[in-house]
């Protein structure tokens, strides 16, 4: 497994590294990986679990030497004795509805709420009734709750609209209201409409069509991009640049039904390729195992999938 990390700055290279690469060395020493320096990069290379340790180690590293400005071999012995941080298994999810409790179904899901309570991005990919947007809608609303977050955005590529938009009744938010239905339905059932409202007469909550964050920086917030196997590449990187200070990102879609232009790569699919081994980002596929709409629904998924595979 291989795993990439961020320097936070290129400055402080020959601290981090320590005289002679010391620091490095005893990381590799330690946990028997082996680590290379690429410009602004760390590339780790080993078994998942020693690998990840490392990633966790270096970015203590980088935190204390911003904090001190200073770092010693007997800091870094002192982060590799501290424990591995483990995650216990997500009983439920806490919304504002009194009634309700949201819990995982199966085990795809389980570690897909981990993988979004851990990283700061994560990807969902998984065909219809997988819960990819419930359950991101779920952890969003847990943490506003707990005033973890000031803000959801809840974003969807409108890609059916093109030309046709202008073709629709009414004004630009009627327009766009039908694609963004299912971000509504997620939300409903999670609290009641006077407080969904009252949440979004104040902006605390934003359900919106993905164009109308170009430009914005979103701190402590939760933002979550569905459907987003429609995004285009340039869409995708404007995007995931929207992050800020204390934000957590999930993009969500289902990579088997791509509604661009023939032609057109999928920017969620190229982000994966690109991402997913840089420390703080982690990618999720869920099944058709993970389904828990009505049953025919599986059989639905499983039925395209044989035709797919016959042509």
């Amino acid at each position: 497994m291989e795993v990439t990390i961020e320097l936070d700055s290129t400055n402080k290279q020959l601290e981090l590294f320590g005289p002679a690469d010391s620091h490095l060395r005893l990381l590799r020493k330690s946990l028997g990986v082996r680590i290379t320096a690429r410009q602004n990069t760390l590339v780790i290379s080993g078994s998942e679990k020693d690998a990840s340790r490392v990633a966790d180690v270096i970015d203590k590293m980088q935190k204390r030497l911003a904090k001190r400005g200073s770092l010693t071999t007997k800091d870094i012995n002192a982060l590799l004795a501290q424990k591995a941080p483990t995650l216990s298994p997500v009983r439920g999810i806490s919304v504002y509805s009194h009634k309700k409790v949201i819990e995982p179904s199966t085990k795809g899901q389980q570690k897909y709420v981990e993988t979004m309570l851990s990283n700061d991005l994560t990807f969902c990919v998984g065909p219809a009734g997988t819960g990819k947007t419930y359950l991101a809608v779920a952890v969003a609303v847990s943490m506003l709750k707990k005033n973890q977050i000031r803000k959801i955005i809840l974003a969807r590529p409108a890609v059916e609209a093109g030309e046709k938009l202008g073709f629709l009744p009414g004004d630009i938010q009627a327009k766009v209201n039908p694609y963004l239905r299912p971000l509504f339905d997620a939300l409903e059932d999670m609290m009641d409409f006077t407080q969904m409202k009252k949440f979004m007469e104040l902006d605390i909550i934003e359900i919106i069509p993905l164009a109308f964050m170009r430009g914005r920086t979103l701190n402590e917030a939760v933002i979550i991009c569905d459907e987003a196997q429609n995004t285009s590449a340039l869409q995708m990187l404007m995007v995931l640049t929207r992050l800020g200070h204390g934000s957590k990102m999930i993009i969500t879609g289902d990579i088997t039904q791509i509604d661009l232009e023939t032609g057109q790569k999928s920017g969620m699919i190229e982000a994966i390729g690109i991402l997913r081994r840089i420390k703080g980002i982690s990618c999720v596929e869920l099944t058709q195992g993970d389904i828990v709409r009505h049953r025919l629904v599986q059989n639905i998924v499983r039925a395209y999938k044989r035709r797919a595979k016959a042509k």
